[in-house]
C-alpha cells in the first residue's frame, strides 16, 4: 500500500482520502459518539491510516512521498474538515516528529523508524514542555549523560500529544556537566517505545477538556539510547528547536484551513436555512457581519497557507524566521477560535452541545491559541522583532518601517491610516501585544494579496474586516490603559455595605 501512495498522483490521492474521512466520519460513524469518547477507536484509525496519510512527510529515498509542504498541508486540511483532533495528530506527527528526523536525523535511524510508519502505522511526537518551565524551555531540567557509546537520558515531562499513545519520541535534554550543571544547549534524541530500554511512560493522563481523540499526561523518562539516535544540529541544538518550531508554527495554517472551511459550510447552510420572522437568518444584517468574519479567517488562512509553501520546506533554515512563523500560529489560532464563537453562536441553543460541530470546534480550538506559545507571548515578540529592526534603521513611524518590510511592503499602503505612529521608548507589555496583533493583520493581508486571481469579492471582505481590526487596536493603544490588578480587592468592595 505504501508503495503505491508514494507513486499515485497526489490530486488523486487527496481527493480519494477525503471522501474517505467523510465516510468514515459522517456516514459509517456516529461523529457525535466519536468526539465523546476519550481516543479513537482502533479499528476506526486504522482504516484511516490505511490510506498512509504521513507518507507526505517522508523522504522518497525511504519511500515516502517526499515532505512536500502543499501535500502535508493538504493532508492537515483534509483531515481538520472532519476533525481538528485527528488533524492535530497529523500535525504533531509531521512537523514535530517526521520532519526534524528527515531533517537532521541520522541515516540508519531515518530508514529504520521511516519504515515502521509507512509498513506498520506507527506515530511519533515531541517531548519539550516541563511541569516548572512551559514555554521557558531553556530552564528545562531533563538531562542526559554519555554511557559507554550510548545517553541516558532522565527526566520528566508533560502535555505531550498522544501521551502513551506514540511509538516514538523526540526527547529534549541538556547535558549534564562535570560539575553538576546543566549545559545551556539543548540537544534531541529519538526514543523507540517498544525497546524496554527506550520505553517512556505516561504515569498520569490528564482529563483534557477538549481534543478528546488526543491522550495528554505526565511522562517519566529514564531511559538508554543509542548515540545514532541523537539528533544532529547544523550549528546548536537551540538553533535546531528554533528551526523546527517555527516550521510547525508555519503548518499551523494547514489545520486552521479545513477547521474554519467546515465552519463556514456549516454556518452559511444553517443561516440560509433557519427562519426568522419568515426570511432566512442570512437576512439579518449582524448575522452577515459575523459570517462574513468567517470568510475573512477563511481568506487569511488560504494566503497563509500559499505562503507557507514556499517558505516551510525542510531545505530552509527557519531559526531567525520568527516574526513569520510566530504571525501565522497565532493569528490563525485566534481566528479558529473566533470562527467557532461565531459559529456557535449562530447555531442558538443547538450549538451549545459537545456533540454539536461548533460546541466541539470552541472546546478542540481553544488549546491552539496556547500550546506551541501562548498567542500573547508570540503577539510580543513580533513586536520586539519588528522594533529591533527598526531602532536598526533608526526609524520611528511603524507606517515608513512597514513599508520596507518585504512581508508587509505591498499591504502596508491599505491600513497607512492606522499604523501612521511613531513607536518610541520603553513600551508595556500589553502596548506589544496589541502592536504585534496590528503588525500580524498586515502581514497576513499581504499573503492574501499575493494569491493572484484569489476571490477578488473575499479579499475586499478581508480588507474591510482588517482594516475595522487594525482601527480598533489603534483605539486601545491611545487609550493608554494603565490599569493594573488589586492583589488586595476585598477592602470597601462588598455592593452590600453601599445599599442605602
Amino acid at each position: 500500500m505504501s508503495e503505491v501512495v508514494a507513486q499515485i498522483d497526489f490530486n488523486t490521492y487527496i481527493n480519494t482520502f477525503s471522501k474517505e474521512l467523510k465516510q468514515l466520519f459522517r456516514e459509517d460513524n456516529d461523529i457525535n459518539q466519536l468526539s465523546l469518547n476519550r481516543d479513537l477507536p482502533k479499528e476506526f484509525l486504522n482504516k484511516i491510516m490505511a490510506h498512509k496519510p504521513l507518507a507526505v512527510a517522508i523522504p522518497k529515498i525511504h519511500g515516502g512521498r517526499g515532505v512536500s509542504v502543499k501535500e502535508c498541508l493538504s493532508v492537515l486540511a483534509a483531515a481538520s474538515y472532519e476533525s481538528l483532533p485527528l488533524s492535530l495528530m497529523f500535525g504533531i506527527n509531521i512537523a514535530l516528529f517526521l520532519e526534524p528526523l528527515a531533517k537532521y536525523g541520522q541515516f540508519p535511524v531515518q530508514e529504520r523508524i521511516f519504515s515502521q510508519f509507512l509498513e506498520k502505522n506507527a506515530m511519533g511526537g515531541l517531548m519539550i514542555t516541563e511541569k516548572a518551565y512551559g514555554s521557558d524551555a531553556l530552564n528545562m531540567k531533563t538531562a542526559y549523560q554519555q554511557v559507554e557509546g550510548s545517553y541516558h537520558i532522565k527526566g520528566q515531562k508533560h502535555w505531550q500529544g498522544l501521551s502513551g499513545a506514540a511509538d516514538f519520541w523526540l526527547v529534549t535534554a541538556r547535558k549534564f556537566g562535570a560539575n553538576g550543571e546543566l549545559a545551556r544547549d539543548i540537544d534531541f534524541f529519538v526514543t523507540d517505545n517498544n525497546k524496554p530500554e527506550e520505553h517512556i511512560p505516561m504515569v498520569h493522563r490528564y482529563n483534557n477538556l477538549g481534543l478528546y481523540a488526543i491522550p495528554y499526561g505526565i511522562n517519566e523518562i529514564d531511559v538508554v539510547v543509542p548515540e545514532e539516535q541523537k539528533l544532529t544540529p547544523e550549528s546548536t541544538g537551540i538553533k535546531l528547536m528554533l528551526d523546527m518550531l517555527h516550521r510547525s508554527r508555519l503548518q499551523f495554517p494547514g489545520m486552521g484551513m479545513g477547521f474554519i472551511k467546515r465552519l463556514l459550510d456549516e454556518t452559511l447552510q444553517h443561516c440560509q436555512e433557519r427562519i426568522v420572522g419568515g426570511a432566512p437568518l442570512l437576512q439579518i444584517d449582524a448575522v452577515k457581519y459575523q459570517v462574513a468574519r468567517i470568510q475573512a479567517a477563511y481568506t487569511i488562512c488560504s494566503g497563509m497557507c500559499a505562503y507557507s509553501v514556499g517558505q516551510s520546506g525542510i531545505e530552509h533554515d527557519l531559526a531567525t524566521l520568527s516574526v513569520e512563523a510566530n504571525t501565522l500560529k497565532a493569528l490563525v489560532t485566534d481566528l479558529m477560535q473566533e470562527s467557532a464563537q461565531i459559529s456557535l453562536q449562530l447555531a442558538g441553543a443547538n450549538g451549545y452541545r459537545l456533540d454539536h460541530i461548533a460546541g466541539r470546534a470552541v472546546v478542540d480550538s481553544r488549546p491552539f491559541m496556547i500550546f506551541e506559545g501562548s498567542n500573547e507571548m508570540l503577539y510580543s515578540q513580533i513586536a520586539e522583532g519588528i522594533l529591533k529592526l527598526m531602532r536598526k534603521s533608526k526609524e520611528t513611524n511603524l507606517y515608513n518601517f512597514l513599508k520596507t518590510y518585504k512581508s508587509a511592503d505591498i499591504s502596508a499602503d491599505y491600513f497607512k491610516s492606522q499604523l501612521d505612529f511613531s513607536v518610541e521608548g520603553n513600551l508595556k507589555q500589553r502596548d506589544l501585544v496589541t502592536i504585534g496583533r496590528m503588525i500580524a493583520r498586515v502581514i497576513s493581508f499581504q499573503f492574501v494579496l499575493k494569491m493572484q486571481g484569489f476571490n477578488p469579492a473575499l479579499v475586499e471582505i478581508t480588507r474591510k474586516h482588517m482594516l475595522m481590526d487594525l482601527t480598533m487596536f489603534l483605539g486601545q493603544l491611545n487609550a493608554k490603559n494603565e490599569a493594573d490588578p488589586l492583589v488586595d480587592y476585598t477592602d470597601n468592595a462588598d455592593w452590600v455595605n453601599f445599599l442605602g
